[in-house]
């Protein structure tokens, strides 16, 4: 399906199996991951009783509102020392654990959706949000690939996506999320800021009362 060009992006989702280009290199997937879901969020499960969600801290020393967790090569960490990924889990001092097929065959299947064929993802970021919980503008530049895209995969709670440009400055696009949709991001939109407005409260037959965010990156 060719991807739908649109002027105005809203909190008024479209229907699911349909897809929006964003800008250039940028795609959002209505659906894309609806038939996958429940056996998403079991997996979920499974890589958090290994390494178990926490809130990290940024090198400012604020503490994040989301909680996360990583499983593959690689997992995205925070601390006074800095951002970074790190093939250690620094809460137990083992590796993360191993990405499930389900995750890479879904990152790679929306990224070739997304006109990324090839796509093998060395990092998933997991983020469990409860009401309240806010993403600040920001863009992804710790991975040493520059041009290999963001795919971030929406379960549960529905979530206000802040779309907004290359710089800070740019006024962001608010765009509803619901459960099963995935945004694939690279190329000339690789560092795009992007967010999400504070998770509002609800109950969710798959994940009760929060949102689980899956994003992929290929690092190096």
């Amino acid at each position: 399906m060719k991807p739908r060009q649109t002027d105005f992006l809203s909190e008024l989702a479209s229907p699911a199996g349909s897809s929006e280009t964003l800008t250039e290199g940028a795609v959002l997937l209505r659906g894309f991951a609806l038939a996958e879901a429940q056996a998403l969020v079991h997996a979920i499960e499974e890589i958090g009783a290994q390494a178990p969600f926490r809130h990290l801290v940024t090198p400012g020393g604020y503490r994040m509102s989301v909680a996360m967790t990583n499983c593959g090569r690689t997992g995205w960490v925070s601390d006074e020392s800095g951002y970074r990924y790190d093939a250690v889990d620094l809460g137990s001092g083992t590796p993360w654990p191993p990405m499930p097929g389900l995750f890479v065959q879904l990152a790679a299947a929306a990224a070739r959706e997304g006109g990324f064929p090839d796509y093998d993802p060395d990092a998933c970021l997991i983020n469990r949000y409860e009401p309240g919980s806010k993403l600040s503008l920001h863009k992804d530049k710790d991975e040493h690939d520059p041009i290999a895209p963001i795919v971030s995969v929406s379960l549960g709670l529905p979530a206000v996506f802040l779309w907004g440009g290359l710089r800070r400055a740019d006024r962001p696009h608010r765009i509803r999320l619901e459960s099963g949709d995935v945004v694939v991001w690279g190329g000339p939109a690789r560092f795009i800021y992007h967010g999400v407005a504070p998770l509002a409260e609800g109950d969710h037959p798959l994940t009760g009362a929060c949102r689980l965010n899956l994003t992929f990156r290929k690092v190096w």
